[in-house]
C-alpha cells in the first residue's frame, strides 16, 4: 500500500458511556468480531469466565469498573483499528477528556432501559466541543427497555443532536429477536449463544417474507411496521456530511452482551466514519499526509508488565509516518530525541512496531521526559495543545505510611504524577509534611493507594483537607503595585507542578468573594494557557514536592 492508503484505512475511536451501560462489555465484543480475541471475557470474571481484555488491571477485575483508558490495535476487513477503551466513572474524568483529544470519532453506549445520564451527557458535551462525530449505540434491548422512540427523542431534546435511526428494534427484553436494517432493508434475526462467549448465528431476510415474520409475535410485527412509517415521514434523513460534522448522530440498536447487533454497529461505523483528519497546532493545521511525522502524547502508563517497572508514552500520530530509531524534535524539552523501542498496544499485551502511520496509537517505552501535552515532531515549529487541564474537587495529603519503605513510595508517587492520575500542589508555609493531592474525585485517591502497594510495594495513609476548590491566578498587568493576592483565613497559597501560583478555598463563599478583593488578578479554574513553557520540569518539581 501507498502511504495515503495505509492513513485512509485507519479509524481511531472511543467508546463512551456512563458506568454500567455496557461499554467495556461493547469494547469486548469489538475485539471478538474483529478476530482480535477468540473468546469473548466478563467485566467481572468470576469462576472460569476470561477477564476483559480491555480492564488488564486487578483493581478493575476486583470492582467490575475501567479504571485506566485502554489503546487496543487490530485489524478487521480492509481497516485497521485503533480502539481507545476509557473509564465511564466520573472520577476518572481527567483520563478519558484526556483521550477525546487522540480520537477522530466516538461511539456512545446508552443503556436503552434508563437512557441518557449525567456522565453520557458530559463526555458528549466534551466530543460536541471537539466537534468529534458520535455514533451512538442503544444497548441491552433483551432486558425491559425503553419505547424507541422515546429515547431517539430524548437524543435530540437532551443533547441536542438530530438522530438517524440505522436499525430498529425487533421487540424488546425477552421478546427482542434482531433488528431491521433500514439502509438496506434487511432483518437480521439472532440466536442467543452460551454467555454471549462467541459471535451470534444470524438469519438475514426481507421483513415482508412470511419467513420472517413468523419470527415476531402479531404485536411486534405490526409495531415495528407502524414504527418505520412513522420514521420515515417524520425521523432525520440520512445525511453523512452532518454525521461527519456531529450534527446528526446515526443510532444502532442491539445488546453488547448477546452479540445482537454488534457486527452490524461496527462494519457500519468503520464504512461511516472518516480517516484521519487535520489538527490545529501553534503554526498551521497539520494535516495527517505532511511530509514530516508529527504526534502528541495523551497518556503515560506504568507498569504494564509488572516484571519490569517500564513506562509507556501513549502518542497519537497527526501526520506523516514513524519509523523506528527516527529522531523527533520534543518541544517542551527542545532536544532531539531517539525513538528507538515503539510498541504495538493490545491492552496489556504489545510487540515492537517497526512503522505507523497518522491516525495510529503508539506506545513509546522507557522515556522518563515524556509528559502528557508534549509534542514529538520532526519540524520543531510545530507544537499542539491538544490536552485539557481540570480543577480538582477534592483534596488529601498523602503520607508514608512506613518510613522503610521510603525510596518504593517515593519512585512510586513520582511515576503516578507522571501519569496525571492525580494533581499535587505545594502550600506556601505549609506545617504538614507530605504531598497534597488533588482530585476529581475519591476514587481517584483510592488508585494511587492501590497502586502504590501493588505495583510498588508501598502503603499510604490519607489525611482529608477541608479544601473544597483551587483556583489559579496571575496579575492582569505586570506594572501593577499589589504582587500578593489579599488572603483571608479560609484561602491557602500555593503552587502546582509547574510552579504557578493557585489559591485554595475552604469555602464556597471564599470562592466567590475572592475576585472583588483581588480586583488586579485574573482567577481560572484551570492553568492558563502556555504558563507552564517557561517553568520548571515536572518531573523536577515532583521530585521536590516528594522529598518535602
Amino acid at each position: 500500500m501507498t502511504f495515503f492508503d495505509e492513513v485512509k484505512r485507519r479509524r481511531t475511536f472511543a467508546i463512551i458511556s456512563h458506568p454500567d451501560a455496557g461499554k467495556t462489555t461493547l469494547t469486548e465484543k469489538f475485539l471478538m468480531y474483529g478476530g482480535a480475541v477468540q473468546l469473548a471475557g466478563t467485566v467481572t470474571a468470576r469462576n472460569n469466565h476470561r477477564a476483559t481484555t480491555s480492564d488488564w488491571m486487578d483493581l478493575e477485575k476486583q470492582r467490575g469498573i475501567s479504571v485506566s483508558s485502554t489503546v487496543l490495535q487490530f485489524d478487521y476487513d480492509s481497516y485497521c483499528v485503533n480502539l481507545l477503551d476509557t473509564p465511564g466513572h466520573h472520577d476518572f474524568s481527567e483520563d478519558t477528556y484526556r483521550v477525546l483529544t487522540a480520537v477522530d470519532a466516538a461511539v456512545m453506549v446508552i443503556d436503552a432501559g434508563k437512557g441518557i445520564e449525567a456522565q453520557t451527557r458530559k463526555l458528549f458535551e466534551v466530543c460536541r466541543r471537539r466537534g468529534v462525530p458520535i455514533f451512538t449505540f442503544m444497548n441491552k434491548l433483551d432486558r425491559p427497555a425503553r419505547d424507541p422512540l422515546d429515547l431517539l427523542d430524548e437524543l435530540e431534546k437532551v443533547l441536542g443532536i438530530q438522530a438517524y435511526a440505522v436499525n430498529w428494534p425487533l421487540g424488546a427484553g425477552d421478546q427482542f429477536k434482531g433488528v431491521y436494517d433500514r439502509i438496506r432493508g434487511e432483518v437480521h434475526l439472532f440466536e442467543r449463544t452460551v454467555q454471549g462467549a462467541y459471535r451470534a448465528p444470524v438469519v438475514i431476510g426481507d421483513l415482508s417474507s412470511p419467513a420472517m415474520s413468523s419470527q415476531l409475535s402479531e404485536r411486534v410485527f405490526a409495531q415495528v411496521q407502524e414504527e418505520l412509517e412513522m420514521l420515515d415521514a417524520a425521523g432525520a434523513d440520512f445525511d453523512l456530511e452532518r454525521i461527519h460534522s456531529g450534527q446528526l448522530t446515526p443510532v444502532f440498536f442491539g445488546s453488547a452482551m448477546n452479540n445482537f447487533g454488534v457486527q452490524l454497529l461496527l462494519d457500519n461505523f468503520l464504512a461511516l466514519s472518516l480517516p484521519p483528519g487535520p489538527r490545529p497546532s501553534t503554526q498551521e493545521e497539520i494535516v495527517p499526509e505532511a511530509p514530516f511525522f508529527s504526534g502528541f502524547v495523551f497518556k503515560i502508563q506504568a507498569n504494564l508488565d509488572p516484571r519490569h517497572r517500564d513506562r509507556i508514552a501513549f502518542v497519537r500520530i497527526v501526520s506523516g509516518k514513524f519509523q523506528r530509531d527516527m529522531m523527533v524534535h520534543h518541544s517542551r524539552t527542545g532536544k532531539m530525541v531517539r525513538l528507538s523501542n515503539a510498541q504495538k498496544l493490545f491492552g496489556r499485551e504489545r510487540e515492537t512496531l517497526d512503522e505507523a502511520y497518522a491516525g495510529d496509537v503508539i506506545g513509546l517505552v522507557g522515556k522518563d521526559d515524556f509528559g502528557i501535552g508534549d509534542t514529538l515532531t520532526e519540524n520543531s515549529a510545530v507544537v499542539f495543545h491538544e490536552i485539557p487541564r481540570f480543577s480538582p474537587e477534592i483534596f488529601a495529603y498523602l503520607h508514608n505510611a512506613n518510613n522503610a519503605k521510603y525510596k518504593r513510595f517515593n519512585d512510586g508517587f513520582k511515576q503516578l504524577l507522571q501519569e496525571g492520575v492525580v494533581q499535587t500542589f505545594e502550600v506556601d508555609s505549609a506545617v504538614r509534611k507530605g504531598a497534597l493531592l488533588g482530585a476529581v474525585g475519591p476514587l481517584q485517591f483510592e488508585v494511587v493507594q492501590y497502586r502504590l502497594e501493588s505495583e510498588y510495594g508501598a502503603e499510604s495513609t490519607l489525611e482529608p483537607t477541608g479544601f473544597v476548590a483551587a483556583r489559579w491566578i496571575r496579575a492582569k498587568d505586570s506594572s501593577q503595585t499589589q504582587t500578593t493576592p489579599v488572603m483571608t483565613m479560609d484561602t491557602v497559597l500555593a503552587r502546582d507542578s509547574d510552579q504557578n501560583l493557585v489559591v485554595l478555598f475552604q469555602t464556597q463563599w471564599a470562592l466567590r468573594s475572592f475576585g472583588e478583593r483581588n480586583a488586579g488578578f485574573e482567577i481560572s479554574d484551570v492553568p492558563f494557557a502556555g504558563s507552564s513553557e517557561a517553568s520548571p520540569s515536572r518531573k523536577r518539581t515532583a521530585e521536590a514536592v516528594v522529598s518535602g
